[in-house]
């Protein structure tokens, strides 16, 4: 096969929305390490709305990450941004798919969006931001290797970081995808018998 052959493969792979090693990093970036030890891949995934792509998506999870209860465990969630936006826009909708897993006070939804607006910032095509889960604390936003601000409130997270890992998530197959590496739950049996 010659250059120019697999150079098409892979242009045709990546333009069909085949997985393409090349577009995500399959290991922890070393500034988010600390902040979960042990990270590994659990998943990747590309958003497409109406044929536009949208972001490439990468989970890392700590070492007994449960899918069912993610908020209680250490984990980033990096957007690698494929056209782009404004922050005021990110905020508006995350806010807006925040809303899918419960209802949410007035209060808290305009406190939410405020600080996300304050937080995210504009991005372009190429741009990546990761968002980390504090379990028991909040979220830590992050680019180009720095924090951009902290979100200190444990409900804005598991909320936050539902739009892609709640059973509501509005987007059932990238929830799926990112998980795809977390083992399953699987019940405990017990080991005595009844008497």
């Amino acid at each position: 096969m010659t250059m120019k052959m697999i150079a098409a493969c892979a242009v045709l792979a990546c333009a069909t929305g085949l997985f393409c090693s090349k577009l995500q990093a399959s290991s922890l970036p070393p500034e988010l390490q600390p902040l979960v030890p042990a990270g590994a891949l659990g998943g990747q995934a590309k958003l497409s709305v109406w044929g536009f792509e949208v972001y490439n998506a990468t989970l890392w999870v700590a070492p007994g990450f449960l899918q069912t209860a993610y908020e209680q465990h250490a984990f980033a969630l990096e957007l690698a941004y494929l056209r782009d936006f404004a922050g005021s826009d990110i905020a508006k909708r995350s806010v807006s798919e925040m809303r899918r897993q419960k209802a949410i006070s007035p209060l808290d939804e305009t406190r939410w969006e405020g600080q996300m607006r304050a937080v995210f910032p504009d991005v372009k095509a190429g741009e990546r931001l990761t968002g980390v889960n504090l379990p028991g604390v909040g979220a830590q936003f992050r680019a180009k290797g720095r924090v951009l601000g902290e979100i200190r409130d444990p409900e804005f997270a598991k909320l936050f970081f539902g739009i892609w890992l709640s059973p509501q998530s509005s987007e059932p197959r990238m929830r799926q995808s990112l998980l795809a590496q977390v083992p399953p739950v699987v019940p405990s049996t017990s080991t005595s018998s009844p008497r």
